[in-house]
């Protein structure tokens, strides 16, 4: 079943179909999305933020998890793109009165949907609507994963790619930390998915035990347990959010120990090389994952991640519906 992701992903072209997962993907569609994005970010500077790639397009945000960052970069991105955008409020949509998430499809089809970015807490639910439009051949409509269960965040991997080469420009030099949470991240998954395919020969992740997942290693990556020993000598710092949503059981003694250990401060961010930038994919807790000084300081690239964000996602939509 491992390459199932990628049959759906990619068309008997090879060209990206869905984006459901970074796993699997070649590194020439990677760096194709962030080479498309790289113009996309001019068209925030100009007076009229729109280009006609997706006119005519209708893009479905079917949002059954909470979010605003992502469902509103999204929807900034498809408007960019002249594309017709619908939200659904999925609190008071059909399935809330039991309709099944493929009845919900069934139906936004027959509305003649292009596309549909996806965001849900069952890990595997944009794979089950992708594989339901093969089989129902609808193959011109797309799915983007924005956000699945443990399992995949893409666009934020791949907006936390394009953010690394801004500033470091080549991949084959780096050596990259993630700090935190990484059992219950998507986010994780999707950042060492990408760093491994493009090249970085170093990645790290700094956690508890109870915060990795069992045989970690097999990912591709160095576990570290200490904060001065995993930080010293990085390029890139990537910090990860809490989950304390999708925590089971006590996994850690209290916010404040996680901090006085895991958190990210100035003194421990000294290991790191002097030109290292810090990275996180947001909401942040300050006080938790971050030190504000930090968080607001020199070496932070946490906003520019944002607005990089909208590039990417256009860089999706345009390559999925736009030809």
């Amino acid at each position: 079943m491992r390459d199932k992701p990628q049959n759906l992903q990619l068309n008997a072209h090879g060209e990206l179909q869905h984006l459901l997962t970074i796993e699997g993907l070649p590194r020439e569609i990677l760096t194709r999305i962030l080479d498309t994005a790289a113009p996309f970010t001019e068209v925030a500077e100009r007076e009229v933020k729109k280009l006609p790639l997706l006119r005519g397009k209708s893009v479905f945000n079917l949002f059954f998890e909470n979010s605003t960052r992502t469902r509103t970069t999204f929807e900034i991105a498809a408007k960019r793109l002249s594309a017709d955008v619908i939200n659904l409020n999925i609190n008071t949509s059909s399935t809330a009165k039991g309709e099944t998430l493929l009845d919900t499809v069934d139906n936004l089809v027959a509305m003649q949907a292009d596309m549909f970015v996806v965001r849900h807490a069952a890990s595997g639910a944009p794979h089950l609507i992708a594989g339901h439009l093969a089989n129902i051949g609808n193959r011109h409509i797309h799915v983007v994963n924005a956000g699945d269960g443990r399992h995949a965040h893409p666009t934020q991997g791949l907006l936390d790619m394009y953010t690394i080469r801004h500033y470091k420009k080549d991949f084959s030099q780096l050596t990259v930390a993630i700090i935190g949470d990484v059992l219950h991240s998507r986010v994780a998954r999707s950042q060492i998915h990408a760093l491994t395919i493009l090249g970085v020969p170093e990645v790290r992740v700094i956690a508890p035990k109870t915060l990795l997942p069992s045989a970690v290693e097999r990912m591709g990556v160095r576990v570290f347990h200490d904060m001065t020993e995993g930080l010293r000598g990085v390029d890139v710092v990537m910090t990860l959010r809490l989950q304390n949503e999708r925590m089971q059981g006590a996994l850690l003694p209290s916010p404040q120990e996680f901090y006085k250990s895991y958190g990210l401060t100035p003194e421990k961010l000294q290991q790191a090389k002097p030109d290292a930038i810090v990275m996180h994919p947001g909401p942040m807790n300050r006080g938790v994952e971050i030190d504000s000084v930090v968080a607001d300081g020199a070496h932070a690239v946490i906003l520019p991640q944002v607005t990089f964000g909208i590039a990417v996602r256009m860089a999706v939509m345009s390559m999925l519906a736009g030809g």
